[in-house]
C-alpha cells in the first residue's frame, strides 16, 4: 500500500445518537486504496452503525465522511436478493435500479470479476450460500466503487467457501480497492486485515495492525498476552473497562 495515496475514506469526529444514548463517540479513522480493514468489537460496540453512516444509510449527529477517491459500495449482512430470479436478472435489475448508461455490459464484467459467468443463468435460491454472497458483493460493486463496505461478510458460510469469499475479497484489495468490513470472528479479523479499528461502546479503541494490537494486549493485560488471540482481545477489553 502506497502509504502517500489520497484517502479511499476517510470518517472525522462521526457521532451517532438514539434519544440520550452515544451509538458511536466521535470515531475517526481512513482507509486507503487496497487497504483491508476490519472493525471488530463486542455487541453493541457500533460496528453496523458506523458502516452504514459510511455507507450513506445513516446520517451522522456529528463529524462526516468524505470519499474522496470515489464511490462507496454496501454489502449488508442480508443479501438483498431476488431469490426467484436468475443470477443475471438480479444483477441486471440492480444496474437498472442504479441508472448505469449500459446495464448489460455493466453485468457481464460483475459476472466476469466474481465468477459467476456460469452460474448466470441459474436461479437464486439454487446457490449456495458462499455464491448467493458473491451476487451480494457484484451488486455491491456496480459502481466500480473505490470502496467496498461489508458487514459480517462471512456470517452463515462453511470454511470452505469462507476461504473462497477472502480469496476474492482480498483480490480486490490486491487490485487497489479499500475494503472495510465488520466481524465479530476475532481471528478472522486478524488473518484477512492488514488493520483493525477495535470498538466498544461506540468509542474506537485502537487504529492500528494485528500485530500492534498484540503489543497493545501485552502492556494492558500482560497476563493474557500468551493466550490465544481471542482471549487476549477479550483481555484487552476488560482492562479498557469494556
Amino acid at each position: 500500500m502506497d502509504g502517500t495515496a489520497v484517502a479511499a475514506l476517510r470518517a472525522s469526529g462521526v457521532t451517532k445518537r438514539y434519544d440520550e444514548e452515544e451509538a458511536l463517540k466521535g470515531v475517526s479513522f481512513e482507509a486507503r486504496p487496497g487497504e483491508r480493514l476490519a472493525v471488530i468489537g463486542p455487541n453493541g460496540a457500533g460496528k453496523t452503525t458506523l458502516l452504514s453512516i459510511l455507507a450513506g444509510i445513516l446520517d451522522p449527529d456529528d463529524g462526516s465522511v468524505e470519499a474522496p477517491a470515489g464511490a462507496v459500495g454496501w454489502v449488508p449482512q442480508q443479501a438483498a436478493l431476488y431469490r426467484r430470479l436468475t443470477v443475471e436478472e438480479n444483477l441486471l435489475l440492480f444496474a437498472r435500479l442504479e441508472r448505469h448508461p449500459d446495464p448489460r455490459g455493466s453485468v457481464a464484467e460483475m459476472l466476469e470479476l466474481t465468477g459467476l459467468a456460469e452460474r448466470r443463468e441459474e436461479i437464486v435460491a439454487r446457490l449456495s450460500g458462499g455464491n448467493q454472497q458473491r451476487i451480494n458483493i457484484a451488486i455491491g460493486l456496480l459502481a466500480r466503487p473505490a470502496v467496498l463496505l461489508l458487514d459480517e461478510p462471512s456470517v452463515g458460510l462453511d470454511p470452505r467457501q469462507r476461504a473462497r469469499l477472502w480469496e476474492f475479497v482480498s483480490g480486490l484489495a490486491d487490485n487497489g480497492t479499500a475494503v472495510v468490513f465488520s466481524t465479530h470472528d476475532i481471528q478472522e479479523a486478524e488473518r484477512y486485515a492488514g488493520r483493525l479499528l477495535v470498538l466498544a461502546d461506540g468509542e474506537a479503541l485502537f487504529d492500528g495492525a494485528p500485530e500492534a494490537l498484540r503489543g497493545a494486549v501485552r502492556a494492558e493485560a500482560p497476563e493474557a498476552a500468551d493466550r490465544d488471540f481471542e482471549t487476549a482481545f477479550v483481555a484487552y477489553l476488560h482492562h479498557r473497562g469494556h
